[in-house]
């Protein structure tokens, strides 16, 4: 017998969606900072054995769109809906679900839902036991798991529900895949957080990276890719007095890079002004963010 099905993540902005599918794939491919809204894709990560294939999908945060870019992200969400087979509903203690819609169309599917309680660490045993018996009335089928993805606390009893609760079916994706998603946007995203991690307030929110090229070398793969941003001002808070901004965050990607793809690489990052990108339907083509109209 073979197991094999689809593992959506969803929820809220922030609850540490992307921890918890790195820690349950075992790779770091979703990328994680403190700050909201850090997924803007939907990443899918595969975990293969002899006897099973589970295909986990980590979904942009549920938001209320205010540009275009949040539109395309909800679309993810909603096309993670439509083909689950089974719903890894994360949140954190003390937390509401902030749109009750999704959250209904969840309850209303006949689909499996482990909801889990992330960032336990950061609470007390009254509290998480409180929230368990709260989410248990609010979705009755539902098996709550108690968690803490960054200590890695019960992470393997939530894989084990997953493949328990995983349909008989053959696999989807060759067994040597670890995820759908090409080295070219896995650099972008590096880069893109160490945006988020260096810059405050609404410069990591208004920029967007893209790969250029990428050539692979024995020794050394040479990659060039262009930060986009909205305006003039943002493009020299990302470079910094004498280039000292952007120097630092190349060398911070290109760690994280380096440590990814296990070889050495040369980064050339550039800046350009690109207005408005953030609501033009071409710049959501161009970003992989919409394929259509």
């Amino acid at each position: 017998m073979h197991k094999a099905g689809f593992v959506n993540i969803i929820g809220n902005p922030n609850v540490g969606k992307s921890t918890l599918m790195n820690a349950l794939v075992g790779e770091k491919l979703s990328i994680i900072t403190s700050k909201a809204q850090t997924t803007r894709h939907r990443i899918m990560g595969i975990v293969n054995a002899d006897d099973f294939q589970i295909v986990y999908t980590d979904t942009p945060g549920i938001v209320n769109p205010h540009y275009r870019l949040h539109e395309q992200m909800m679309g993810f969400v909603n096309s993670a809906l439509q083909d689950a087979d089974l719903f890894l509903l994360v949140t954190e203690v003390g937390e509401t679900f902030k749109n009750q819609e999704v959250l209904q169309r969840i309850v209303d599917s006949n689909t499996p839902v482990l909801l889990v309680i992330n960032k336990i660490d950061l609470s007390t045993q009254e509290v998480v036991t409180e929230r368990i018996a709260h989410w248990q009335a609010a979705i009755p089928r539902a098996i709550v798991l108690p968690c803490s993805a960054t200590e890695g606390f019960n992470v393997g009893n939530i894989f084990n529900h997953i493949l328990d609760l995983l349909p008989e079916h053959e696999p989807y994706f060759p067994k040597d895949e670890l995820t759908d998603r090409s080295m070219r946007f896995f650099v972008s995203e590096i880069v893109r957080e160490k945006i988020l991690l260096l810059y405050q307030k609404e410069i990591p929110y208004s920029c967007e990276v893209a790969v250029d090229s990428y050539h692979e070398q024995p020794d050394m793969d040479r990659i060039e890719a262009t930060i986009y941003v909205e305006r003039e001002s943002q493009k020299g808070i990302l470079i910094g007095h004498q280039g000292s901004s952007l120097k630092r965050l190349g060398i911070e990607a290109r760690k994280d890079i380096e440590e990814f793809t296990g070889k050495r690489c040369y980064l050339g990052l550039h800046i350009k002004v690109l207005k408005d990108w953030r609501n033009s339907a071409q710049a959501m083509r161009r970003f992989g963010y919409a394929t259509d109209d």
